[in-house]
């Protein structure tokens, strides 16, 4: 059984969404981002998502670029990612790791699959990785019992999210907007059609895989609105601008408790 799915199912259990929470490793520091994503889970978060820092983001908004250029700046590198991960896998939270896919083909698939299962690692999300191109991927993640997250997209055919949802286990991370990440000021108007048309796809697959929706959610009141019609709701540029703006770590830690408290907040209140 996937601990991601044991999360997103305690989350329903409760009449609420998930709460997923996002960071780099190695920002602020390796160290400071161990104690944010610990902070994230004391405060709310369900899920942890700790993002691999990659030279050539071509996803990520400025916010998230900030970010991993500090931590890559700082000396991070993929045995800190997996430091991070065990650090909060510790908590007893479902921690995955978001990555482009040319780092994890460069270390050795199978290898970072031993080794991120080894640090109590829960799966992967692969932005840029199509099922079709990601076959050792699959099979590594099956070995080693680790969920595979792939991407849906407001363009993304019928077809190829049946295609995509298929192969995915832990959840479907269903991507809110189209361009590069970044909090928002409203949720994309397509949302949650895209969320209804990919749990019709799951129901007629006789799949039980749940629908995380991110890329833009920024404050407790965007939380609840997605609340209401996804199964998750992710949040990363927000946590991060926490942090860059923030003038001591003590002030960081501070406002992302406080930030992940209005977030927890608001997927218990949909809207």
């Amino acid at each position: 059984m996937s601990s991601v799915k044991t999360a997103y199912d305690k989350a329903k259990a409760e009449g609420r969404a998930a709460l997923v929470g996002y960071l780099p490793a190695g920002f602020p520091s390796v160290d400071g981002a161990i104690d944010a994503a610990k902070a994230m889970v004391e405060a709310g978060c369900d899920v942890i998502e700790i993002g691999l820092p990659y030279s050539d983001p071509m996803m990520d908004g400025p916010t998230i670029q900030d970010a991993v250029h500090q931590a890559l700046v700082g000396g991070a590198r993929v045995a800190d990612v997996f430091r991070t991960v065990e650090a909060v896998a510790a908590t007893g939270a479902p921690t995955l790791v978001m990555t482009y896919w040319n780092p994890v083909d460069r270390y050795g698939v199978d290898a970072f699959a031993r080794d991120l299962k080894s640090a109590g690692g829960a799966g992967l999300i692969t932005p840029d990785l199509s099922p079709e191109e990601g076959g050792d991927w699959l099979a590594a993640a099956d070995a080693h019992e680790l969920d595979k997250v792939f991407l849906v997209a407001l363009s993304s055919t019928d077809e190829r999210i049946e295609k995509i949802t298929a192969d995915c286990r832990g959840f479907v991370y269903a991507a809110s907007l189209m361009g590069v990440t970044g909090a928002r000021k409203a949720v994309d108007t397509g949302a949650p059609r895209l969320v209804e048309r990919t749990r019709a796809i799951i129901d007629k697959q006789g799949l039980d895989l749940p629908i995380g929706l991110g890329l833009g959610v920024s404050d407790g009141a965007q939380a609840a609105e997605v609340a209401g019609f996804a199964d998750g709701v992710i949040v990363g540029s927000a946590f991060i601008r926490r942090l860059l703006d923030a003038p001591d770590p003590a002030s960081g830690l501070a406002g992302i408790r406080a930030l992940t408290a209005e977030f927890a907040k608001g997927v218990r209140r949909a809207l």
